[in-house]
């Protein structure tokens, strides 16, 4: 599938599951991010959000931390030969991606396991 990600162009997306590590810093924090990250309706503002809008979103992993880890946490899936998306989430950084297509789910919650920062699964119900 083919997804016109802003100003970035067009990018190729293969069928399967897939790894997005961000931060809630700001207003409203963690859960206020979540939550418009998951609605349908909303303007456009982070690359994510167009991904999403052809996605669905089965499950978040959830690390609460007042620091903000989401370069460190893509270095570690990247360092894991965790399948990168290049260039996509990280334009305010120097990190090659903050998307990973995952072949499974275990493999992603090892490493996250291995960095032992502590975080849960939150299921999304399906609708």
């Amino acid at each position: 599938m083919s997804i016109q990600i802003g100003k970035k162009g067009r990018k190729s997306f293969k069928k399967g599951l897939y790894a997005y590590v961000g931060s809630a810093l700001g207003p409203g924090g963690l859960r206020a991010r979540i939550l418009r990250h998951l609605r349908k309706e909303k303007k456009k503002f982070w690359h994510v959000d167009y991904l999403l809008e052809k996605s669905t979103v089965d499950e978040v992993i959830i690390i609460e931390s007042n620091k903000k880890l989401e370069c460190f946490i893509a270095g570690k899936l990247a360092e894991n030969g965790l399948e990168m998306i290049e260039n996509f989430g990280c334009s305010d950084c120097r990190c090659p991606s903050h998307l990973f297509r995952i072949e499974n789910k275990e493999r992603l919650l090892d490493v996250l396991e291995e960095l032992g920062l502590g975080f849960y699964v939150l299921e999304l119900k399906k609708t």
